[in-house]
């Protein structure tokens, strides 16, 4: 039962990770400082996107338009800090 708690705590906290890492990519293109057409930061930028923005895009659509400011990752993050407490301490904890 261990193995399966620290699996689930490791899968949230990679996807977390991917989140954040996805965020700070989208600002470094944004602001010139790497660019897209090096096909290394082109391949890492397109995997992040395809793993997050599945999770993104509904929160996208249901956010009014902030002018600009996208809070959809902030508001992923809670809610998957939010399940990862609720499964590993409400759910598996009481069955260890």
């Amino acid at each position: 039962m261990q193995a399966l708690y620290f699996l689930i705590d490791t899968v949230f906290t990679l996807y977390i990770w991917a989140i954040i890492i996805s965020i700070v990519i989208s600002w470094l293109v944004a602001f010139g400082i790497i660019n897209t057409h090096n096909q290394f930061v082109y391949n890492i930028s397109y995997a992040l996107n395809r793993i997050t923005e599945p999770a993104l895009r509904p929160i996208r659509n249901l956010l009014p338009d902030l002018g600009g400011i996208d809070i959809s990752p902030i508001i992923l993050i809670i809610a998957l800090q939010f399940l990862k407490v609720f499964i590993l301490h409400d759910i598996l904890l009481p069955l260890m």
